[in-house]
């Protein structure tokens, strides 16, 4: 007999909630969860698809562990003292910098992913950590680092009652959003102009969300920054500016008028192929709207000046008045963030704290930049990485020039991959540690809950009891963590009591924490949950602003919560939102399975604040460095043609191409090029034509598109499943093209390290 249960969708940053139909320990469908108090039943064909993903027979069973070169099945215990032996040696032999850590996208998408790697870290003792960021988000980090002194203090679009909403280089009628976690983007866009509403779209591509706009501008790829200077120059220059409440909280206003000066729009309009009244006309726009929003994402972020664009979006919600308040941007809070403190002066943020060894990149939030991991890897001398430790990542096609990493990853002394598939950058591993399906894994948002455009809080407990012969995700990453720091065959569950007992010290001995005094080991009995990452996500809901503080049980005053949710939320919670307001704890969240809603996004300054002077810095100094650079490519000549890149909805990056629902369709490796464009160049829709760039040459059919202007090609990312060793038969059979071998890994934008993914010149030939 069928039976169902409740799951949140782990496959994109939307976070719907899913029912799943389930005979035995198969998931035979997905829908829609219509209680669930976020996503009110919205539901996209990859949630769909959930099933096919999770019983994938391509999906690993077992641990691999490399023999004579070659890799076969092996027990648990055979891959972690495999693990065992090498890694710990390799640091005694050459030092913690000889071990590199790669932490791929999926990651966010699961509660291993963001429990255990700080703590595999910290065990290894390296700073060579490399992530998808530095490919994709770390520019809007470094910008909101720089501003409010939080890297992870990032406004989002309060799409549900802004007025206006401007949207940069984000198509999330296709990517279903990004950092700004909202289910049914589409429809809330929809419910936008419906109420009279105005979205603007700025994208050289008509995409399908451009195609729902009241304005769509079309500008050269790569010129966000200069078109949102020639905005905030604008609104400064015709004294449109009005910050309101923020005014107290900012500094820098007055600096940036001269820093901007040379940003007018006849200056910018030639750089970004729009006229110089379009550019006014939008900042006028903008300061009329009753409330408006600036929200720019990847299209903006991997170019070459991503941190400035970045930085320049929070520059216009600030001068607006827009920044913090209901229908602009605010700032989530969600229900593991750490519990408000008192607003005053952090340690701020920096950058450049070190460097990479062979090109001497500048770290950014801890990272250094991906693009310079296979120079880290072949480069010869003291400090080369000879040991990687990958965790749902597949860089041979994320990251730019994959050949030669392809290269490097072969000549490593020893390679772990945390992996479900054996893929083009797992083929290289000594041990492959495959995680179980994710209907028999635990579920909780605690990245994209930071970023949703209303609070709320839903767990979802596994689905299916693990299969025997599989391994929780957790225990793998905690049994990893026990493995490279000597301590191979402890319980994994002291990782989690560590982790427990580290927290509640802090926690213990925080000035400003109503736990001062108390007894960390007491505490800890004190936790629920039947593991230790439920006892540690109970620890973060508790320590957390809607949590009880351990109140009752230390018998302690009341919870900082009942501050933090006095009064009635603005608008109705969605379908089976929980009536009542009791503090936060695990127990609280296991009984309300379609989550529980927290209310609308609230102002949150000056309290967020970390910076040295404790207020917003408008204009940071490397932010002012940068600007001439800047305003110095106002004077080049465009490139003739340039490559931007595009997204899918039945995709997301490479790790959905083996689900045969998510194939076929529009999710094509297919080259779009403008009919004038084709017309000049010889090339004929259906045939291949010839790519080039940096980082060498591909081969790719082209399609001719209007949907795209003139001077730009678009091929989209995570393609190039034609490696030989892998086991994807799916994605295989239709291998597409890794677009990423076009670079060769120079293109950075320097204040982040991200790499330049969008923008760069190209040329193309036909193929006769």
């Amino acid at each position: 007999m069928p039976r169902t249960a409740l799951r949140i969708c782990p496959l994109c940053e939307a976070t719907c909630g899913l029912t799943l139909t389930i005979e035995g320990t198969t998931v035979t469908g997905a829908r829609g969860d219509r209680d669930d108090v976020f996503s009110r039943g919205f539901i996209c064909p990859k949630g769909a698809a959930f099933g096919g993903l999770d019983a994938d027979p391509d999906r690993l069973r077992t641990p691999l562990l490399r023999r004579d070169g070659r890799l076969h099945e092996a027990t648990w215990e055979e891959a972690f003292q495999a693990i065992a032996d090498a890694v710990p040696a390799l640091v005694r032999t050459y030092g913690p910098q000889s071990v590199g850590v790669v932490l791929g996208n999926p990651n966010v998408h699961t509660m291993a992913g963001q429990l255990y790697p700080p703590l595999l870290l910290k065990a290894l003792g390296t700073r060579n950590l490399f992530t998808a960021s530095t490919l994709d988000q770390m520019p809007k980090h470094v910008s909101s680092g720089l501003l409010f002194g939080d890297p992870f203090a990032i406004p989002v679009p309060d799409l549900d009652r802004t007025d206006f909403l401007l949207l940069l280089g984000a198509n999330p009628v296709e990517s279903n959003g990004s950092l700004c976690t909202a289910p049914d983007f589409p429809g809330r866009l929809k419910a936008l102009r419906a109420r009279g509403g105005t979205l603007v779209v700025v994208d050289p591509r008509r995409t399908r969300t451009a195609k729902l706009a009241d304005r769509h501008l079309a500008p050269r790829p790569g010129s966000d920054a200069a078109l949102l200077a020639a905005l905030a120059h604008t609104l400064l220059a015709e004294e449109l500016t009005d910050p309101g409440v923020l005014a107290e909280h900012t500094q820098g206003i007055g600096e940036l008028a001269e820093a901007l000066g040379g940003f007018t729009p006849e200056a910018v309009a030639p750089t970004c192929d729009l006229t110089a009244e379009e550019i006014r006309a939008l900042a006028r726009d903008l300061a009329a709207a009753p409330t408006a929003a600036v929200y720019g994402r990847i299209g903006s972020c991997t170019v070459e000046y991503g941190t400035l664009a970045s930085w320049l979006v929070d520059v216009l919600n600030i001068l607006t008045g827009n920044l913090d308040r209901p229908g602009g941007a605010l700032f989530p809070l969600s229900a593991t963030d750490r519990a408000p403190r008192p607003a005053g002066p952090g340690k701020g943020f920096g950058l450049g704290r070190w460097h990479s060894r062979v090109s001497g990149h500048p770290e950014a939030k801890a990272e250094l930049p991906l693009a310079a991991l296979a120079e880290e890897i072949d480069t010869p001398g003291e400090g080369r990485i000879r040991a990687l430790v990958s965790i749902a990542a597949n860089p041979v096609l994320s990251a730019p020039d994959g050949r030669r990493l392809d290269a490097a990853l072969a000549g490593l002394d020893f390679m772990v991959s945390i992996d479900p598939y054996l893929n083009e950058t797992s083929r290289h591993a000594h041990v492959v540690l495959p995680p179980a399906p994710p209907s028999q894994s635990a579920h909780f948002d605690f990245a994209f809950n930071t970023f949703a455009i209303r609070n709320q809080v839903r767990y979802s407990p596994p689905a299916v009891p693990l299969e025997d012969g599989r391994m929780d995700e957790c225990e793998i990453h905690a049994r990893l963590v026990l493995a490279v720091s000597g301590m191979h065959g402890t319980d994994p569950g002291a990782v989690d009591d560590l982790a427990i007992g580290a927290t509640l010290a802090r926690e213990c001995v925080d000035p400003d924490s109503p736990l001062r005094g108390q007894d960390p080991a007491r505490l800890a009995g004190l936790l629920a949950g039947g593991s230790g990452p439920e006892r540690r996500l109970d620890l973060m809901l508790r320590l957390g602003p809607y949590g009880d503080r351990f109140a009752a049980a230390a018998d302690l005053p009341g919870s900082p919560a009942t501050e933090t949710r006095a009064g009635a939320p603005d608008g109705a919670a969605g379908p089976g939102a929980a009536a009542d307001t009791g503090a936060l704890g695990l127990d609280r969240l296991l009984a309300h399975p379609h989550g529980i809603d927290l209310g609308p996004l609230r102002p949150r300054l000056p309290g967020l604040l970390r910076t040295r002077s404790g207020r917003i810095e408008l204009l940071p100094d490397p932010i002012a460095a940068e600007l001439p650079r800047l305003r110095g490519t106002l004077t080049d000549g465009p490139a003739a043609l340039v490559l931007v890149g595009r997204r899918h909805l039945r995709s997301n990056n490479s790790w959905l191409h083996n689900v045969p629902a998510l194939a076929g369709g529009s999710n094509r490796c297919t080259l779009q090029v403008h009919p004038d464009d084709a017309a000049r160049l010889g090339l004929t829709d259906g045939r291949p034509a010839r790519i080039t760039a940096d980082g060498g040459s591909l081969e790719v059919p082209v399609e001719v598109t209007d949907t795209l202007r003139t001077g730009v090609v678009s091929l989209p990312h995570g393609w190039g499943h034609d490696r030989p060793g892998t086991r994807l038969s799916v994605a295989a059979a239709v291998p597409g093209v890794n677009v990423n071998q076009l670079l060769d890994g120079s293109r950075l934008d320097p204040l982040s390290g991200t790499a330049v993914l969008n923008g760069f010149p190209v040329e193309l030939t036909p193929i006769p």
